[in-house]
């Protein structure tokens, strides 16, 4: 099971890992708090501290189009807010 699936790189989230040492990932909705741990630590090599889930269901989309007024759901996801300790940090630019 793939447990991270993508970080989340936004203003917002690089704020906080600049400030307080907290990086985001979508993960796999069905990871637990201590396999999220587990897999940030021996991917990135850093000590985590804390790990703050969060579910978000899926919105509810509509539009209208020529062929007719279309309706859909976007998908559901699980957000990971991870804490590592301080003076570490997790650099997401350095592979490219």
């Amino acid at each position: 099971m793939e447990i991270i699936q993508k970080p989340i790189i936004t203003e917002k989230m690089n704020q906080m890992g600049e400030k307080m040492f907290r990086y985001g990932f979508i993960v796999n909705r069905k990871a637990n708090k201590i396999q999220i741990k587990k897999a940030v630590e021996d991917l990135y090599d850093v000590e985590v501290v804390a790990v703050n889930t969060m579910n978000y269901g899926g919105k509810a989309k509509a539009r209208s189009t020529k062929s007719g007024y279309i309706s859909g759901r976007t998908n559901a996801f699980k957000k990971a807010i991870i804490t590592v300790a301080e003076g570490q940090i997790i650099d997401f630019y350095s592979n490219i």
